[in-house]
């Protein structure tokens, strides 16, 4: 990744929370420690973010503290072609009618375009996604009520009484910053407690990561591999990955962005 492009996303980040330490740089970068270091000093030379102990902070800290972890408008530029194969090997397991759950994401907004063509009933939380169904589809759209986070583009809800349960869904469709032989990983607590209602009111979780996410993790575990039925990912993905979910009894399908065709392999 260019210098230029580092910054870009450094000083993006910074903008979401009071405080963005060198690791999450790193994970946000997929560059070293030393050279989110090297970064994070010529930026506060040039007066753009001031340097702290173990990571940086924004000149003037934003008002309105956001959720941990990348953007959407970060997330969404990144390994595209894999997201839309994702994406598109989802949508193939739907079927006209059927109650869904879309979570927000940048990987879960890619299900918008195989969705134009069909007819579903979808919860989701995502801003996006909401948009763009109602405009290019004829599926009936739900969202919850909550707080509207602009930097993830999602709605969440601090009550318990909200409307998410009150909608079943026959599948769940929700992305993860990290995926281990812990479970789902995320990096905000909040989120963690609206994906736990969410995850309660469907039949089937499918997941939707790239294989990048098997690297990542976090310090908090949304859900253990057993409550997983199945992980969509993409050619990538490393052996040791693939076990790990064949051992937890978890379906992979792995989608080759290529030809846009779906190769599908079942952990038993």
């Amino acid at each position: 990744m260019h210098e230029s492009e580092r910054h870009r996303l450094i000083l993006s980040a910074i903008q979401d929370r009071p405080v963005v330490t060198v690791i999450d740089l790193v994970n946000l970068t997929g560059v070293s420690e030393a050279t989110i270091r090297r970064d994070i000093a010529a930026l506060h030379m040039q007066k753009k973010l001031r340097r702290v102990r173990g990571g940086a902070e924004a000149i003037s800290p934003p008002q309105f503290v956001g959720l941990a972890g990348r953007t959407f408008a970060v997330n969404e530029t990144i390994r595209i072609k894999q997201k839309q194969a994702i994406a598109r090997a989802a949508v193939d397991l739907c079927a006209d009618g059927e109650p869904i759950i879309i979570n927000g994401g940048t990987t879960t907004f890619q299900m918008v375009h195989p969705l134009a063509s069909r007819r579903l009933q979808i919860f989701t939380n995502s801003v996006p996604i909401t948009e763009h169904l109602l405009k290019h589809s004829k599926n009936t759209i739900m969202v919850p009520g909550g707080v509207i986070y602009r930097e993830q583009n999602i709605i969440l809800s601090p009550f318990e009484n909200d409307v998410t349960k009150n909608f079943y869904a026959k599948r769940m469709f929700m992305g993860a910053q990290g995926l281990g032989p812990l479970g789902l990983m995320e990096a905000d607590p909040l989120l963690i407690q609206a994906e736990h209602k969410l995850i309660g009111q469907a039949d089937e979780l499918i997941v939707l990561v790239d294989s990048t996410k098997f690297e990542n993790r976090s310090s908090l575990v949304l859900c253990p591999l057993d409550r997983i039925d199945t992980v969509i990912t993409d050619e990538g993905i490393s052996d040791k990955a693939a076990a790990m979910l064949e051992a937890a009894d978890v379906e992979l399908i792995v989608a080759t962005s290529g030809a846009g065709q779906q190769n599908h392999e079942v952990a038993s």
